[in-house]
């Protein structure tokens, strides 16, 4: 039976989901970096699910979600499970998963030509990019034919951006660079791109400022909410989120780090306008993922 995304159905859309193992049992970091990000965020779910287990996850509780991982063997020397195979399982789960792919901006070419078949053959819907952990400045001029690319084909990117778990504890943080992820180095990317939706993960917290001013200043730039349970968000965050920003944040958790369970229950006594909530639990995300009729 073939099945349809019915967004009327869906209670929320969750834009932040991490599929950490493929079902050969490749992980998407190695045994260190994994129980690194584990121990930092105490997570409540087994840290490596694969796409099969999200879909259960989520379909139980009648939220969608944007599902990806992320490709930095450049960087890391070790291969992640393949967008191909995420997305191509994700459209057996129709129904409630939009999959988001993701290539290694250190290969070149190679990247703009897998970023093109990604969504051209296997249905990706966005990019997912992570600086820090792939090893890359976003801004330098190097990656602007990717990023053509994806504006051509109009799918947005989501670049991981502020404080990460990964290698948190351990010595020079496994050489995970925090600079790379300052949400600054991805203005110059958004104002010379004005056609590609770049959304900003984990609202850059602590660059929040950086981040709300961009997305205050750029019509393209969007935040996503994942990585931080509701009840630490800074004030200036819930303040702009509740008044002009409300178009422009996106519901996300982290998991399987940050549960939608734990993420909702702590949203629900955010102060946040009653008629704010809706747009930021679903509405801005199926508008920005053009999945709104």
């Amino acid at each position: 039976m073939t099945r349809h995304l019915d967004l009327d159905r869906l209670s929320a859309f969750d834009v932040h989901v991490h599929v950490e193992a493929d079902t050969q049992g490749r992980t998407s970091l190695d045994l260190e970096l994994l129980d690194a990000s584990a121990a930092y965020f105490r997570g409540e779910h087994p840290p490596t699910p694969t796409i099969h287990d999200v879909a259960a996850y989520y379909r139980e509780r009648n939220i969608g979600a944007v599902v990806f991982t992320v490709d930095a063997e450049t960087a890391l020397g070790h291969p992640a499970p393949r967008s191909e195979e995420i997305a191509e399982a994700a459209a057996d789960y129709a129904d409630i998963l939009v999959p988001f792919g993701s290539v290694d901006p250190l290969t070149g070419e190679a990247a703009v030509r897998r970023a093109r078949r990604l969504v051209e053959d296997h249905g990706v819907r966005g990019f997912k990019f992570h600086p820090s952990l792939q090893g890359f400045r976003p801004n330098d001029r190097t990656y602007y034919p990717l990023y053509q690319t994806l504006q051509e084909m109009g799918v947005p990117a989501l670049f991981h951006t502020g404080q990460t778990g990964i290698g948190a504890g351990l010595p020079g943080g496994r050489g995970i660079k925090l600079g790379l992820s300052d949400p600054m180095l991805l203005d110059d990317v958004a104002a010379d791109f004005p056609g590609l939706v770049v959304i900003l993960a984990h609202s850059s917290i602590p660059w929040h400022d950086s981040a709300i001013s961009m997305a205050t200043h750029k019509a393209n730039v969007y935040l996503d909410l994942s990585g931080w349970s509701p009840k630490y968000f800074p004030p200036q965050l819930v303040r702009t989120a509740n008044s002009v920003l409300r178009n422009k944040v996106l519901f996300g958790s982290d998991f399987p780090m940050v549960t939608p369970d734990r993420w909702l229950r702590d949203f629900a006594a955010l102060d946040i306008k009653p008629e704010v909530r809706p747009l930021i639990l679903k509405d801005n995300t199926a508008r920005v993922l053009g999945l709104a009729s």
